[in-house]
């Protein structure tokens, strides 16, 4: 995928993009571009996490150096074109996951890896702070063969540092299709921010991310 700077506003320009599903419709609206500047043509890769309520989880990629777009997701389920109403009743097999497209020439794929860690809780399967059920659970969805690896390498160096007594719970799988959520999902943290922040601090999320990672964060 090529974006050019038109104007203005960015024209996005599909080229080639195996794999991206039904992305590019949220993607043609204009999405989290507010500080973003990508240069006139620039190929981007996708990463795609998930970390529990997939406003925090796109709020967090948005501030990264080299992320260029995000949005907000349904993930590893077995309907297609799940609603929010489907996907938050557990009955789908989906995971609310983002969608992340970055800059290969400004970060990579390990680097995006370093920071999701630190955005989610480890420890706690099938749960991500105050939102339990299999559709809120962390996991690393992979597109090749190369993500695989250095997804694997990042938990096993995790695990072998030693920070945690408890098994990792988050999960590598394989990226299956990646279905948008509605329009209200995108950019809630800026379309919404006190809501947001009010969400945000109830769950407890940043308490118990910085009871886990210290400084890290």
């Amino acid at each position: 995928m090529t974006y050019r700077r038109s104007g203005s506003g960015i024209l996005l320009t599909v080229i080639a993009l195996a794999g991206c599903q039904q992305s590019d419709p949220k993607l043609l609206a204009g999405a989290n571009y507010q500080s973003r500047n990508p240069s006139e043509e620039t190929t981007l890769e996708i990463a795609i996490f998930a970390g529990g309520c997939f406003w925090c989880t796109e709020a967090d990629f948005d501030k990264v150096p080299g992320v260029v777009a995000t949005i907000s997701g349904y993930i590893g389920g077995k309907v297609a074109n799940p609603t929010y109403e489907q996907v938050s009743k557990g009955k789908t097999g989906h995971i609310e996951a983002v969608q992340i497209y970055f800059d290969p020439a400004k970060t990579n794929y390990a680097s995006l890896l370093a920071a999701y860690w630190p955005t989610i809780d480890p420890l706690t399967p099938d749960a991500q702070f105050c939102d339990h059920g299999s559709q809120y659970r962390s996991a690393i969805f992979y597109r090749d063969s190369h993500q695989q690896q250095l997804a694997e390498a990042s938990k096993s160096e995790l695990v072998a540092s030693s920070r945690f007594n408890q098994p990792i719970a988050t999960e590598i799988l394989p990226a299956t299709a990646f279905y948008p959520a509605e329009e209200y999902h995108q950019d809630y943290y800026l379309k919404n921010p006190v809501r947001y922040s009010y969400y945000r601090s109830r769950c407890g999320r940043d308490a118990r991310l910085t009871q886990l990672w210290g400084n890290k964060r």
